[in-house]
């Protein structure tokens, strides 16, 4: 009796554990924040984000630094996804690139100069002037 007791109570146990594991969806949405400045980052970071395994989607907003991406979990991960755009020199949550990578990046692109983001600023303002 008491051996069909520890057998019926190991089986619980085995099937609760089971059923608390973390099913990895096949195409989840994720966002997050990655640093750039203008089109030609647009295209750098979002070609790094597809070329990364497992991305099926990946957009980046010149307004909002917001990069959408639609993925796999099962095939990789958000940090993955954030390693690849670090090493084309472009930052986000966790992950700066190397002083290398950020110094292959056009001189436009230089998200960390404060001129440079002035200057985009300032050709942004003007190109809204234009349509008004």
């Amino acid at each position: 009796m008491k051996n069909i007791i520890f057998i019926f109570s190991f089986l619980m146990i085995g099937f609760s554990g089971q059923s608390q594991e973390v099913k990895k969806k096949k195409n989840a949405k994720v966002s997050f924040e990655v640093d750039g400045i203008c089109g030609m980052c647009k295209k750098r970071i979002e070609t790094a984000a597809l070329k990364s395994k497992g991305v099926k989607f990946a957009i980046w907003s010149v307004k909002t630094h917001q990069l959408s991406v639609i993925l796999d979990e099962r095939k990789t991960n958000v940090k993955k996804i954030q390693k690849n755009i670090a090493a084309v020199g472009h930052d986000s949550k966790g992950f700066v690139a190397s002083e290398e990578a950020y110094s292959s990046v056009h001189p436009c692109c230089k998200y960390r100069d404060e001129e440079i983001i002035l200057d985009h600023e300032g050709s942004i303002k003007k190109q809204k002037k234009k349509t008004e």
